[in-house]
């Protein structure tokens, strides 16, 4: 039960009584022996699964859930700034004028003396230089410098390309790439026969890599377009339990040509020209 007369009550709604919490947590004699033993490293993966989970509230339209992820969100932003703080590199409000500061920088056409009468594609554009410029403050030189190992790989992939073809290193037309499809295609169809499975990873990623490069091409984002076949091929299982049970059977006990047939029957249902 919670006791309310605890002098955390004390403290400021908001962003104040956040930050005692957190630092309650990590006290390293009256916290919470789990977030004690925490750091940056083992709190990452917690960070990039509640940035999918705010997506995914996003996604389901559900203000509700989406209100208590942000939170959730913003709770590892507090957590690694009071880590940092520990560790004497920087504290939550070193972060929050950080933020702040870069907006301001990069939005000159609101805060500063650059006219707001430019496209989005302009904007996008101004955007890119102002990164590049703070990317050179920090000394990364190199066209990829900057695009970020913990990105999903397909997201990482895309990104990399683009970064690529900046300065003029990408396919001229989308037919090559197409053709770099098939040639890498073939490249894995022989790995499989006669080369070790690490080999056989790499022509993976070999023809993954080209793949997002003509989603890239397309002007399709492979992520978003991944998710959707997910989604597809998900809705669609569940079609196919679904009349296996009615039928009083389940997968495992069906054969793939009934489960095949079942699914053109999803699909079909989905186009709304089947019968039943």
């Amino acid at each position: 039960m919670t006791d309310t007369t605890d002098p955390i009550y004390d403290v400021p709604e908001g962003m104040e009584r956040l930050r005692a919490v957190m630092a309650r947590l990590r006290n390293p004699q009256s916290g919470c022996p789990w977030d004690i033993e925490q750091d940056f490293g083992t709190i990452a993966p917690y960070t990039i699964e509640e940035a999918y989970e705010v997506d995914d509230a996003i996604r389901r339209g559900d203000m509700e859930d989406l209100k208590g992820e942000l939170g959730d969100l913003l709770f590892q932003s507090v957590f690694h700034a009071r880590m940092a703080e520990e560790a004497g590199a920087f504290d939550l409000q070193d972060v929050i004028r950080g933020i702040t500061d870069k907006m301001i920088d990069r939005h000159p056409h609101i805060f500063g003396d650059q006219s707001r009468e430019k496209s989005a594609d302009q904007q996008t554009a101004d955007w890119e230089v102002e990164k590049a410029r703070e990317r050179a403050r920090r000394g990364e030189t190199g066209a990829l410098d900057g695009v970020a190992l913990g990105l999903p790989a397909l997201m990482r992939a895309e990104k990399l390309q683009k970064r690529a073809a900046r300065v003029g290193f990408d396919w001229p037309t989308t037919g090559e790439v197409i053709d770099k499809i098939a040639e890498e295609a073939r490249e894995l169809a022989e790995a499989r026969d006669s080369l070790p499975q690490e080999k056989i990873a790499e022509e993976m990623g070999d023809l993954l890599f080209a793949v997002t490069n003509l989603a890239r091409h397309m002007g399709v984002d492979p992520e978003t377009a991944l998710r959707g076949t997910n989604e597809k091929f998900s809705r669609r299982f569940r079609f196919i339990e679904a009349a296996l049970a009615k039928a009083g059977t389940t997968p495992a006990q069906s054969n793939l040509t009934e489960m095949d047939a079942l699914w053109n029957a999803a699909k079909a249902a989905e186009r709304g020209d089947a019968g039943g």
